[in-house]
């Protein structure tokens, strides 16, 4: 059976950089950090009093408030970032085929802040359970693409993959195979997060997975610095339009790139550490250079996990220069996070969306806030240290790793004119 191919027709995002793509961009090439002090609570009592939160957002200029009430934020965020993309890719929903129009999303946690304001309301009361008749509906991690679907009309598979981190790039490997087999023309796919609450940031810290530092926010998220110690969690929504190449051929849009593979691997190791040589992050890179049907020399730029903790980085690169050899050298390594912090089940999408708009602008953007050198890291590779760096790039990687071992990495293609 013959694969169809499959592109990208349409992008939106709503990050701590940036609230619509054009905004996340200037962002991202600007070296932008998204954090600062926590406003969603009062942050005081915590650990870590700071996080890349969305700003200058208010829902109802986007979702009419008695609708928006029935969402929780996370939900919010993925219906205003899908729309944007659909908006972006000029679907006429008059002329598709909405039965073959899906909606696969990402979300590693979902609707954390309902749960947590419904059980403390609870506590607070009596002892008699008085719940939100919405509490069910707005907390749980499929109504996301529930609700663009229902928004939409859209009639095709809808529902949501959960592997923590990764959540949103294996949102997007199952949206690429449902179209290169035939099932569906266009999928909606992408991820939204929305976990810097109290529970969230609460949770984090007793993992000790959280950077700490206070004092400098914005410097806090720093991937393969010596001094990193800890990631810094964001929020947000990336959303992509995913189309048969011909379908899209056919109707004249405008295609940003190629999704020519996705792999998918377990570091079959510890809850929440990676293996220390990177084993796990060698199979998915080496799975997904074989499903795209390239070989490691193709590749131009990788945007990494890269989270920003001591071990994480460091086998995140030995992986990229065991699975690249010689070649790892000549690649553009970036993190993206070091501005957006990290968004959880979402992060597949933003920095799939990033490295899609690195290939159409020819621009990598920065790893920003490096100031030291870690003798860990392997110093003939190219991180792309705090200065975006010009780069016409054929093909992108972009890795996701998510806590109990899940791995996956999508390659993207530039298409040339």
């Amino acid at each position: 059976m013959e694969l169809k191919r499959v592109v990208v027709t349409g992008l939106g995002a709503l990050t701590p950089i940036g609230n619509n793509i054009s905004e996340y961009w200037d962002g991202l090439i600007n070296g932008k950090s998204g954090a600062g002090r926590i406003t969603h609570f009062e942050p005081e009592k915590f650990k870590t009093q700071f996080a890349c939160e969305v700003k200058n957002f208010n829902v109802n200029d986007f979702i009419p408030r008695k609708e928006a009430r029935r969402l929780d934020k996370f939900s919010q965020y993925a219906v205003v970032a899908s729309d944007e993309a659909i908006q972006d890719s000029k679907l006429d929903p008059e002329t598709i085929d909405k039965k073959r129009v899906g909606v696969i999303w990402g979300a590693g946690i979902g609707g954390i802040e309902t749960f947590h304001n419904e059980v403390r309301d609870f506590t607070k009361g009596d002892g008699t359970p008085r719940f939100n008749p919405f509490f069910i509906p707005k907390m749980i991690a499929d109504i996301a693409p529930g609700h663009i679907s229902i928004k939409n009309g859209f009639m095709g598979p809808s529902y949501t993959t959960v592997s923590a981190c990764a959540s949103s790039a294996n949102a997007i490997i199952d949206a690429l195979n449902y179209i290169r087999l035939g099932h569906c023309d266009v999928i909606i796919t992408g991820g939204s997060e929305a976990a810097v609450t109290e529970s969230g940031i609460g949770g984090f810290n007793a993992l000790q997975a959280l950077s700490t530092n206070n004092e400098n926010p914005e410097q806090a998220s720093r991937p393969f610095d010596a001094n990193r110690d800890g990631f810094v969690l964001g929020e947000g929504a990336g959303a992509l339009i995913l189309e048969e190449y011909e379908h899209a051929k056919a109707r004249g849009a405008k295609i940003y790139a190629e999704v020519i593979g996705g792999g998918l691997s377990s570091d079959a190791y510890h809850m929440t550490a990676p293996h220390p040589e990177g084993t796990g992050v060698i199979a998915v890179m080496e799975n997904c250079l074989n499903n795209a049907g390239i070989k490691p020399e193709d590749v131009d730029i990788i945007n990494t996990h890269g989270t920003s903790t001591p071990l994480g980085d460091v086998a995140e690169l030995k992986a990229i220069s065991k699975v690249f050899g010689d070649h790892a050298k000549n690649i553009n390594i970036n993190s993206t996070k070091s501005m957006t912090g990290h968004l959880l089940g979402a992060a597949g999408a933003i920095e799939a969306v990033a490295s899609i708009l690195s290939l159409e602008h020819g621009i990598v953007p920065p790893t920003i806030n490096h100031n030291t050198v870690d003798e860990n890291i392997n110093p003939e590779l190219n991180l792309t240290l705090n200065t975006a760096q010009k780069r016409e790039a054929k093909i992108a990687m972009s890795n996701t790793f998510g806590f109990g071992g899940h791995n996956a990495c999508i390659v993207l293609k530039k298409i040339e004119a």
